[in-house]
């Protein structure tokens, strides 16, 4: 059997949402609607949009009653992924984190009750 360690689960699971954000951005610039999915989720679900010019995707694996958060996040025009940015945060239930463009657009992420879900706030 195949034995993972954190770290390598933990990288692989970017690479995946790396290259999953720059197939969205890809689809969505030759299509009129961007793919979007707000959720709320569960662990290991993605949440998907659009954020000014980044194309966003969350998830968040649950511990120790918090929601540990990742976000990817690259510029819609970037194919290739080279701009694409990670930041990592632990929330607790019913904790919100703001998540600011430079272009003054905002992503709110919410951890639910129990860490059970991660949603958008508008």
């Amino acid at each position: 059997m195949l034995a993972f360690t954190r770290t390598q689960l933990l990288s692989s699971a970017v690479v995946g949402a790396v290259a999953l954000v720059v197939g969205a951005s890809s689809a969505s610039a030759r299509s009129d609607e961007p793919l979007e999915y707000l959720g709320p989720v569960g662990p290991h679900q993605p949440i998907l949009m659009s954020v000014g010019n980044k194309r966003i995707i969350a998830f968040y694996e649950p511990g120790d009653r918090h929601c540990n958060v990742y976000v990817v996040a690259n510029d819609r025009s970037d194919d290739s992924g080279a701009s694409a940015e990670q930041v990592r945060v632990s929330l607790t239930p019913h904790q919100i984190v703001h998540v600011d463009t430079t272009q003054n657009k905002s992503l709110s992420l919410q951890c639910g009750e129990n860490a059970a879900t991660l949603g958008v706030v508008r």
